[in-house]
């Protein structure tokens, strides 16, 4: 996916590449079993930490997600993104797209914790004196709420677009253009929603759309 983005395009975006082939039948039929070991790591990443009470030595069972309210407090008062905050934070959302991607049927590869693969996700690292107003993350999560309720309706939809997918996927081996399309497009609104409320690297309104 080409770094380079018209101006007016927004600076969080996402692509899928179709899968213009006949997909792996056994795999798809399979696709939940499947997927057990690779979203147990991603919850393993995004889930809480935790540490005993007493004085034994810290266990890290989880990494803990996106790092949110530390990035609130750093833009706040200090009016910075620590770029290995930010890298940390755009990793793990593309390896969840990717594990999203293969849990909707959108490609029939198993998700790498580290290549692109199939799913492109532009996520643009901010400059922030210029790009980043400083009390603005404290509210953003709340403009986001008519997002939350579109895509509230919107991940229904999905839900049996999916569903449909999957008979037609046993059945004829492809994926039906239109429904993947459709699919992307929740994933790319929800994805710019979380660029702006939750990875806070713009202060942009994300638009109510699909494409």
């Amino acid at each position: 996916m080409s770094n380079q983005m018209p101006p007016s395009a927004y600076p969080v975006a996402l692509e899928i590449d179709y899968p213009d082939r006949n997909l792996n039948r056994l795999t798809t039929a399979f696709r939940i079993i499947l997927l057990v070991p690779i979203v147990g790591l991603l919850a393993l990443l995004s889930g809480p930490g935790w540490a005993p009470k007493d004085h034994s030595p810290i266990v890290v069972l989880a990494a803990g997600g996106v790092l949110f309210f530390p990035t609130v407090l750093m833009l706040l008062f200090r009016h910075k993104y620590p770029r290995w905050w930010f890298d940390w934070n755009v990793s793990l959302t593309r390896f969840g797209l990717r594990v999203g991607s293969y849990f909707a049927l959108l490609t029939d590869t198993y998700p790498s914790t580290e290549d692109e693969q199939a799913v492109h996700a532009e996520i643009p690292y901010p400059d922030v004196p210029k790009e980043l107003m400083t009390g603005l993350p404290l509210v953003k999560w709340f403009l986001a709420i008519p997002h939350y309720v579109v895509l509230l309706f919107l991940a229904v939809a999905a839900e049996v677009v999916v569903i449909i997918a999957w008979f037609a996927i046993l059945f004829t081996g492809r994926y039906p253009k239109s429904l993947f399309r459709f699919v992307v497009g929740v994933f790319r609104w929800g994805l710019r929603v979380n660029g702006y409320a939750f990875l806070l690297i713009t202060d942009r309104y994300p638009p109510f759309s699909l494409k």
